[in-house]
């Protein structure tokens, strides 16, 4: 299953996630931190809330800021790597859209 994992900041409105996700060509689910899944429930997806431990152990590189709040450099990355599990694969790096508001990444479960 592909799964996307989501950055965004608080500007970023729910036709902004709906589009950035279309054009990453959709997914069968959703990823994002704890305190941001909330807002992705209007997507009409299954919505992984990722907590901080989670988000640390699959770690990517990025921006300093995300790093402070979340423990990882790429919270797009790094969520749809936890929520895909073991295994997962990275199938599209993160992405950015909506004028920066917007980072989606795509992982896949393992077979």
């Amino acid at each position: 299953m592909r799964i996307a994992g989501l950055g965004f900041r608080t500007t970023a409105t729910t036709a902004d996630l709906a589009a950035a996700l279309a054009s990453c060509g959709g997914a069968g689910a959703l990823a994002t931190a704890w305190n941001k899944a909330a807002a992705l429930v209007a997507l009409g997806l299954p919505v992984h809330a990722i907590p901080r431990p989670l988000l640390e152990q699959n770690a990517r590189p990025g921006s300093a800021l995300v790093m402070a709040l979340y423990g990882t450099g790429s919270l797009a990355e790094s969520a749809a790597l936890a929520a895909a599990g073991p295994g997962a694969t990275l199938v599209q790096p993160r992405r950015t859209f909506a004028q920066g508001k917007v980072v989606v990444a795509i992982a896949e479960t393992a077979p």
